[in-house]
């Protein structure tokens, strides 16, 4: 294969936005290409269980759906992108049925939906608890249907930069199985690589979630914004922190501490454990420090639904608690406690997903829309995927077939620079080096003590030293692997690069926000504060003092009267 490849469309990510992004851009009749790190059918957007929202109800509407999402995001989410996404919402849905997407189902027929967290309707439709694998599998078909040109097991190393013109003009690429570089050539490029929840050591994510797109885009000049809002879901199992779906709650599990009572109505009196996750999350902590839990978690309690019911709605968390607690549901209550689950922050885009840098695009949880604010609703984000992978997909081609019709220059040097790099990494000696392993471990059990639910001063110093040392110990880091072909000693190692620069934007971001907004709780700073800090912390990569710095930008708002910031009660 030729270390350059040229397309018309380059997509880096194979899960739901990144898929239903390529529909857009084969059926346009574009030369689309999709590259992952995985098979497409192991992209995370898999692990979704809960379901997707979407007022296809006749008795919901699209208004009150925008409404819960802006007062979910803490009246910090662009206003124009949460109406544009409620609004397709049901579109959206009503396509991956079309599509054949196995969606559960009433008795006459219509796509079942059940409550969720945050929303004052049951709006959340769902296929049982493997909804994300639902929709995958279904794009996954579409992509194959289509004919759309897919490179898995490709890992991102750069992305390029016509230096002339200050475009973004492609992706760098390692293929994993021979350990060569490719260079992939574009007229327009969408980071749709998800999260970076392995930046916490507990967490729901799956290994491949190192937010490689977003530092990755940081490091070609396309900023990050809200990296200080990470949402820690309130049902991490125990042990392993796999995610106990939000979908159990809404079918009526309860929270219990090891007393055997609820005790959500303490904290939200009207949602109990259907409010928002950050406010699940901070009860349950609070309760854990006070002593009603017991090993550092409390329980989930689905008994009094009844085994058939378990059994036809929630079959796989039934068998993930059986194989990872040792608890079958059906006779003892879950342990869980709060785990790192999603990433609010991403790569700042306007509303149609367009970054600050020309021709560079973003989707999914890659991206900074912002339709989730301070605090995403559980299934919001399966629908932030099919939305905005439909409507950036949409952008991308007009900007291909309008002012970016000309493509880009690409040069050798940035292939060659990458592999430079890569050698001088191979090169490093044993003997005064760091094992990349460990310097991982440090960091992210750091970052999960010291910038978690409940954060202030001294912890988030204490994480800023851990992300220093960690910057410090990656210039030593060596590899033992010195092979080509499937070299993941090699590839975690970058991927640990990546890390360091989001762990770094997410603690002085965090240590920039003095207030307290959604998933983002300074105990010193206790209330909210619309004066001073409604709006965006925008953070940079600063490549000539090899460091993260800070800006500010908007939060893109309708008018308070459509959209005015009131006290957050559940």
């Amino acid at each position: 294969m030729s270390s350059i490849i040229e397309h018309d469309i380059l997509i880096v990510g194979a899960g739901l936005a990144g898929l239903r992004a390529a529909f857009e851009g084969i059926t346009a009749g574009l030369s689309t290409a999709v590259i992952s790190k995985v098979h497409p059918l192991r992209s995370h957007s898999c692990a979704a269980q809960g379901g997707v929202n979407a007022a296809i109800n006749p008795n919901d509407n699209w208004e009150d759906h925008a409404y819960d999402t802006v007062k979910g995001a803490d009246y910090i989410g662009d206003e124009d992108a949460i109406d544009l996404m409620c609004k397709e919402a049901p579109q959206a849905v009503l396509d991956l049925d079309a599509m054949g997407c196995p969606f559960s189902r009433e008795e006459d027929g219509t796509i079942a939906q059940r409550p969720f967290g945050g929303a004052n309707f049951p709006r959340t439709a769902y296929a049982a608890d493997r909804t994300g694998h639902a929709m995958l599998h279904t794009l996954w078909e579409q992509a194959i249907k289509y004919g759309t040109d897919v490179y898995d097991e490709y890992q991102l190393m750069e992305l390029t930069v016509d230096k002339r013109t200050g475009r973004c003009s492609g992706a760098i690429a390692m293929d994993i199985k021979s350990g060569k570089l490719v260079q992939f050539n574009a007229k327009a490029v969408l980071i749709a690589t998800g999260g970076y929840g392995r930046l916490f050591a507990s967490n729901t994510n799956a290994m491949i979630n190192t937010g490689d797109g977003v530092a990755l885009a940081m490091k070609a000049g396309a900023p990050a914004g809200d990296m200080e809002f990470v949402q820690f879901h309130p049902t991490g199992l125990k042990s392993s922190g796999l995610l106990i779906s939000e979908g159990v709650r809404g079918e009526g599990a309860y929270l219990i501490g090891k007393d055997g009572k609820r005790f959500m109505q303490k904290y939200a009196p009207n949602k109990l454990e259907l409010a928002s996750r950050d406010v699940v999350s901070r009860a349950e902590m609070t309760e854990i420090m006070e002593g009603n839990g017991e090993d550092g978690a409390i329980f989930l309690d689905v008994r009094h639904l009844g085994r058939a019911k378990i059994l036809e709605r929630l079959p796989q968390i039934r068998q993930l608690a059986i194989d990872y607690e040792g608890v079958d549901p059906i006779d003892e209550p879950i342990p869980v406690k709060p785990t790192c689950h999603y990433t609010m922050g991403g790569i700042r885009a306007d509303k149609v997903g367009h970054s600050m840098l020309k021709g560079l695009f973003t989707a999914g949880e890659a991206s900074c829309v912002n339709v989730h604010g301070a605090n995403r609703l559980g299934a919001n984000s399966l629908l932030e995927t099919i939305v905005f992978g439909k409507i950036t997909g949409k952008a991308m081609v007009e900007f291909v077939e309008g002012e970016g019709a000309p493509r880009p220059n690409s040069v050798g040097k940035d292939l060659r620079d990458v592999q430079a790099r890569i050698d001088e990494i191979k090169d490093r000696p044993q003997e005064g080096g760091v094992r990349p392993d460990d310097i991982r471990t440090a960091l992210t059990e750091n970052l999960n003590e010291n910038c978690s639910v409940f954060r202030d001063d001294a912890r988030l110093k204490k994480a800023l030293k851990a992300v220093e040392k960690a910057k410090k110990d990656f210039a030593k880091a060596y590899v033992d692997d010195k092979g080509d072909a499937f070299n993941t000693d090699l590839l975690t190692t970058w991927e640990l690069g990546n890390l360091i620069i989001l762990g770094e934007a997410t603690v002085k971001a965090a240590l920039e926000r003095k207030e307290s907004r959604g998933a983002h709780s300074r105990e010193e700073y206790p209330d909210r504060d619309d004066e001073n800090w409604r709006k965006h912390i925008l953070c940079k990569w600063d490549a000539d003092k090899g460091e993260v710095t800070l800006d500010e930008d908007a939060v893109r708002t309708l008018g308070k009267e459509k959209y005015e910031p009131q006290e957050r009660k559940y």
